[in-house]
């Protein structure tokens, strides 16, 4: 954890950003997770739930040192507590991420033909909405610098108001393909109808997770 030890030097901005882009790699293990169980491929399954494993522990590590340095050595430009609670909502998307790669770990559940697109269309703006969390994220370096003020700060705040209407419209999606799900009842056995609303339900807590840490941003920049 070299790189840590060398940004903490500075301040705890550049971890905080490269927490953000590692629960954003286990974010993008979604898609492989969604074409694997498409394609039926359930040996694969197993070995991208090792690998989202891997990544949400390293992201547990970057967090873990953010808080053992956070709160005794620096002069903040925003609240510890805030910055505590945007590392909180972070993890919690690796965290739902690595709980939907055990969902569909743990039963070979086949995609009716008539859901594969809208699952998979899904998962794509599950990943616009943390996308654009990212986007924003990334900036928090930049913000730090001019204490969460003047242009970069309306920037970040744009950004924000996006993130809120992609989660908007992954909160219509399931909405939409949970009523798709059930038009199928006389096909599907109530166990694979289960299985798929377990899906839905933990891709869309990531996407409010995401919403919840931008949520946190626009109160650092307008406090």
């Amino acid at each position: 954890m070299a790189l840590i030890h060398d940004l903490f030097g500075k301040s705890p901005f550049g971890p905080l950003v490269e927490h953000s882009k590692k629960v954003h790699e286990c974010v993008e293990m979604l898609w492989p997770l969604m074409e694997a169980v498409v394609n039926e491929d359930y040996d694969l399954i197993p070995q991208l739930l090792d690998k989202v494993s891997r990544l949400e522990y390293e992201s547990d590590k970057l967090k873990h040192a953010i808080r053992d340095n956070l709160p005794r050595r620096f002069f903040l430009p925003v609240s510890r507590e805030d910055l505590e609670a945007f590392l909180r909502r972070q993890d919690r998307i690796a965290d739902n991420v690595e709980d939907f790669a055990v969902i569909v770990s743990i039963r070979n559940t086949r995609i009716h033909s008539d859901l594969t697109e809208r699952f998979t269309d899904f998962v794509n703006q599950i990943f616009q909405v943390t996308g654009t969390l990212l986007t924003a994220a990334v900036e928090l370096h930049n913000l730090a610098e001019v204490s969460f003020t003047g242009a970069e700060s309306l920037v970040v705040l744009e950004l924000i108001e996006g993130l809120g209407k992609e989660e908007w419209r992954a909160d219509r999606m399931a909405r939409s393909l949970s009523r798709a799900i059930y038009n199928l009842e006389g096909e599907l056995d109530p166990l694979t109808i289960i299985f798929y609303e377990k899906m839905i339900l933990k891709l869309g807590e990531i996407a409010n997770e995401a919403e919840n840490a931008g949520d946190l941003l626009r109160t650092m920049i307008i406090k």
